[in-house]
């Protein structure tokens, strides 16, 4: 849970821990909203897994979502399930099963985490009113981290229109100082479409030709990932104009360049938080 932000929900007065990766598959703490029911949060927990109804839920949710799932174990468990002598706990679950909708946390504000889906099942064992107000106040959560995201995606994209100033530029003092009217235009679309290829394979007019019915350009649809790697390729390409590098040569250059940063964003926390993990790609 490396990659995942910490955030907090409040429900009824109880602060709930969330795991959030910036997508719909956060993780709620099931340690906090055993709180609500009891001072013994381990307790209540166990008593949920003890259930032969919870053992099921958790294994179809599994056989859902998790392709490494030991439907054997799962099996032995869901038949002693419900006995008085049956025991469950969270590390043996994950343990015995190779479970992952359900995660220990360790450290400060640690627990027991899962996943939304299953921590609102847990949530509604406990109170279906308490549920509500989780989902409610779960909701708003995800409201501001969609406008957080949005925020972030105008503000990179106003970055690289400003740092386009410095790659036009360039075109202008060191590729057409003496061409004027179309032909002058040319050489800037060209220059755009030399980045615009490099990072998303394509040039604008083979975008607009596959999306006749979408609003905007190529780069109004850009990923965060994408928009980041465009500012550094418009100010590489600005320095290697005025080297006096070829087209192709440059063009060459800004797609394993893209490449390159690309792959180094997929890996960054904080860009996968705030996107979700979505990497674009280059050509």
């Amino acid at each position: 849970m490396g990659d995942e932000a910490n955030e907090k929900i409040n429900a009824l007065g109880v602060q709930i821990g969330v795991s959030s990766t910036g997508t719909r598959d956060d993780y709620i703490s099931l340690t906090d909203i055993a709180r609500y029911k009891s001072d013994e949060p381990k307790m209540v927990i166990q008593n949920w897994m003890r259930n032969r109804n919870t053992i099921e839920f958790l294994g179809v949710w599994e056989g859902l979502h998790n392709h490494d799932f030991k439907g054997i174990e799962f099996d032995a468990f869901r038949k002693e399930a419900g006995l008085n002598s049956f025991t469950m706990t969270p590390t043996k679950w994950i343990s015995a099963t190779n479970a992952k909708g359900v995660k220990v946390k360790r450290g400060h504000g640690g627990g027991t985490y899962a996943h939304v889906d299953i921590a609102f099942e847990f949530a509604s064992w406990i109170s279906p009113e308490f549920k509500l107000y989780i989902i409610k106040d779960y909701q708003r959560l995800k409201s501001d981290e969609n406008s957080r995201l949005s925020l972030e995606w105008n503000e990179k994209r106003l970055f690289t229109k400003i740092n386009y100033r410095i790659h036009t530029d360039a075109v202008k003092e060191n590729l057409a100082p003496n061409i004027k009217g179309k032909g002058g235009k040319f050489v800037y679309a060209t220059e755009a479409d030399v980045l615009n290829v490099a990072l998303f394979g394509r040039t604008a007019k083979q975008w607009r030709d596959e999306n006749p019915d979408k609003p905007g350009n190529l780069r109004d649809g850009a990923t965060l990932h994408q928009l980041i790697v465009l500012a550094n390729l418009e100010s590489m390409n600005a320095q290697l104009i005025k080297e006096g590098r070829s087209r192709q040569e440059r063009a060459e250059y800004l797609n394993a360049m893209a490449r390159e940063q690309l792959s180094a964003l997929a890996d960054n926390p904080t860009v996968k938080a705030l996107e979700g993990g979505e990497a674009g790609g280059a050509a």
